[in-house]
């Protein structure tokens, strides 16, 4: 009884401690002028008005990146950012920086001392548009932090986003070549070697081929996931069980592509299959594209199949 007492005494303790020991440090605003002032400069920037952009900053101005790793960043100046808002305006088609769904502004008035003079905004936002040269898509969330002096001039902004959109266009304005694509290669005889095992129903030697983790996509699934091998296996069972294979007969020719990025073995070739249903005798020709992807070691490791399943009714 002794135990528990003492057990009881020390938790209300504990709570009593963390209850004092919590301390408000300023106030949150849901609605402010630092908030109006933001938003008024993000829509200026979109629209592309450097003029009306440098009207709400301050002239001692920097905005950061807030993932960049160099420790002597300077920032960019007022004017820097200014003009930037005609830049990224004649960038973009369909440019927009909007609240993230769901998503509102904060206005924090801290009581510190040396932050008696500012107001911290912080916003969640959607920046949308299309590269006019390169065609590349950005649509990417944004997290921002501003500091608003007490005149209600944005003196500093921090931006939180994904540098990797970026990296994309600045790569897509030059031509770059990506590995290489064979249209005779060893991993292209693999596929043959497979098709025809099936053309002759010989499946045992068809597995062979593949992977055992070896994952299968089909175009006809509402969902597009893959299944196993031994999932595979029996959907192959019950083809055979309905349909005769009269022939699989090569349209043009295989590609093998070997991607220096990411080190991606790829073989796409394309298929007339010539099938007999066995309940009522009704000959079907299927055109069928396939996406094998192999390891290196030769095994195929995943497979895509494209085709139009209502052929098949």
């Amino acid at each position: 009884m002794k135990t528990i007492k003492t057990t009881m005494l020390l938790v209300m303790m504990l709570i009593a401690c963390i209850t004092y020991s919590q301390k408000k440090n300023g106030t949150i605003y849901v609605e402010h002028p630092a908030i109006n002032a933001v938003e008024a400069m993000t829509q200026a920037f979109v629209s592309g008005d450097s003029g009306k952009v440098a009207s709400y900053l301050a002239d001692d101005f920097k905005a950061y990146n807030g993932v960049s790793i160099n420790p002597n960043d300077k920032g960019q100046n007022k004017e820097s950012f200014s003009n930037a808002a005609k830049e990224w305006n004649d960038a973009l088609d369909y440019f927009s920086i909007s609240r993230s769904p769901g998503a509102y502004p904060d206005a924090l008035e801290y009581k510190d001392d040396n932050q008696k003079d500012v107001i911290w905004v912080q916003t969640w936002e959607d920046m949308k548009g299309v590269h006019k040269k390169t065609g590349v898509k950005i649509n990417q969330p944004m997290h921002r932090l501003f500091v608003v002096n007490k005149n209600n001039k944005i003196q500093t902004i921090f931006t939180y986003g994904n540098a990797n959109i970026g990296s994309e266009i600045s790569q897509s304005f030059t031509d770059r070549k990506n590995g290489t694509i064979y249209n005779h290669h060893d991993n292209i005889n693999t596929v043959r070697k497979v098709m025809y095992a099936f053309e002759n129903e010989d499946l045992d030697k068809a597995y062979t081929y593949y992977d055992e983790n070896a994952k299968f996509l089909d175009s006809s699934s509402p969902t597009f996931e893959s299944t196993s091998f031994a999932d595979q296996k029996e959907t192959d069972k019950k083809i055979f069980e309905k349909y005769d294979i009269t022939s699989i007969d090569m349209v043009g020719y295989p590609d093998y592509l070997h991607y220096e990025m990411g080190d991606a073995r790829v073989v796409q070739s394309w298929w007339n299959i010539n099938l007999v249903r066995k309940a009522d005798k009704k000959a079907i020709v299927l055109p069928i594209h396939y996406q094998m992807d192999f390891n290196e070691e030769g095994k195929i490791t995943s497979e895509t199949a494209y085709y139009n399943p209502k052929l098949l009714d």
